[in-house]
């Protein structure tokens, strides 16, 4: 089978601050920033400013990467579908290029936009911030995009599959195999607001309505890279969620799911217990066990209702659990390090106030939360909530959502 270049990089573990891409290096650029920013190029005979290339390269990396997804589409899916004998079967299709053709269409649109826009760097940043809603479609390719590297995989194993697939890749004359170009669109969603943030890094007017442009632009398509990060982390997280039902035993509560999303897990050190115990942490319930080989043996659970949270002032990596009806029965905890320690005292903070019966004020909550110093990573000015909304795709974590098919596709 060939690998995949960058096979030991996650692609999702990448998140909004790999600079990393094969498309785009926003931080690769070379030379003195000059000129006007709406006049990146300077005058004629002379060297385009830092600006101009940044603005140039946004362009010529967009045209690469609707070129690279041509030939996914009509190199690779469009022989697929024109052979006389079925090479692939419809399953193994769907699931390897999933709606690659809308992500091909909508970068082919993005450029036309971008060609048109004389290297005006606010134009640039206007063509992102009107097409925000139609990039939803990257979070279906991005959730099906597991499944696309399973099909690869299991086609690399068929001698006449794989074949196929090296002729296909021969007569297109890639140097890489298919795996490295349909990782592409995962790649080059999650590097747009980079780009962007260096037209913002050399914009020299910073307190016009041009430069705000930059600004919303910047927001828009961060929005959209931490969306699709937050969806597939809660992907992931469901998939978790069934595994540990199914490996569960002695429980005879509800399905897990019941509980809302699975927000941490991990093992500690527990006071006066012989071994340690996985705490499994949900939206609406803390669950405590015991590991045996590959199973969990259910030991108890806590409403987060009804959860209390004892902070140890002699040792910094312990805290404890306990029913606040049953407060002498605590479970003390010892992480692995301060860190640990502060992530779960955070968030089980924060289940305990949005669990609570009585009405707590939105400001107390903050207050309560900041205590903890406790920051998570700035968000833009536009809510992810407000896009998520206003997208009309279907959200990751729903996997009862039938894939959209392509329009070539049967």
């Amino acid at each position: 089978m060939e690998e995949e270049p960058n096979s030991g990089t996650e692609p999702w573990a990448e998140g909004l601050h790999n600079t990393n891409n094969n498309n785009a290096s926003p931080a690769g650029w070379l030379g003195a920033r000059s000129g006007h920013p709406l006049a990146p190029f300077g005058s004629a005979g002379t060297e385009p400013s830092y600006l101009g290339r940044v603005v140039l390269e946004i362009v010529e990396s967009e045209r690469t990467y609707a070129r690279d997804l041509r030939s996914i589409v009509e190199g690779y899916l469009g022989k697929i579908i024109d052979a006389e004998e079925p090479v692939l079967r419809p399953e193994q299709v769907s699931a390897l290029f999933g709606n690659i053709e809308d992500i091909y269409e909508l970068s082919s649109t993005l450029l036309q936009n971008l060609e048109s826009c004389a290297s005006d760097p606010v134009a640039v940043a206007v063509c992102f911030v009107t097409r925000s809603q139609e990039f939803a479609i990257y979070t279906q390719y991005c959730n099906n995009y597991p499944s696309s590297v399973a099909a690869l995989a299991e086609c690399m194993r068929s001698k006449a599959q794989a074949r196929f697939l090296r002729e296909c890749q021969e007569r297109l004359r890639h140097a890489l195999p298919l795996g490295a170009y349909l990782l592409k669109p995962v790649q080059r969603i999650l590097k747009y607001h980079l780009l962007l943030q260096e037209i913002a890094k050399h914009f020299e007017n910073k307190a016009g309505d041009d430069y705000e442009v930059v600004l919303e632009a910047i927001d828009t398509m961060t929005c959209v890279a931490w969306y699709i990060n937050d969806m597939k982390r809660k992907h992931e997280h469901a998939i978790r969620q069934q595994e540990i039902q199914s490996l569960l035993l002695g429980w005879k509560g509800p399905d897990l799911t019941s509980y809302g999303e699975l927000v941490l897990e991990g093992t500690f050190r527990v006071q006066r217990a012989r071994h340690e115990r996985a705490i499994f942490l949900f939206d609406k319930t803390l669950l405590i066990t015991k590991r045996r080989g590959d199973h969990y043996v259910y030991k108890t659970h806590i409403p987060c209702s009804s959860l209390m949270l004892i902070e140890s002032t002699r040792d910094s990596l312990c805290f404890s659990l306990a029913h606040y009806k049953h407060g002498k029965q605590q479970h003390s905890l010892q992480a692995k390090s301060v860190e640990e320690k502060r992530v779960w005292t955070h968030h089980i903070k924060r289940l305990i106030l949005e669990n609570h019966h009585a009405i707590i004020p939105q400001k107390a909550k903050e207050a309560i939360l900041e205590m903890d110093l406790f920051y998570p990573p700035r968000l833009p000015r536009y809510s992810p909530e407000h896009l998520k909304k206003s997208w009309s795709c279907q959200p990751l974590g729903d996997a009862t959502a039938e894939p959209r098919q392509g329009r070539r596709q049967s």
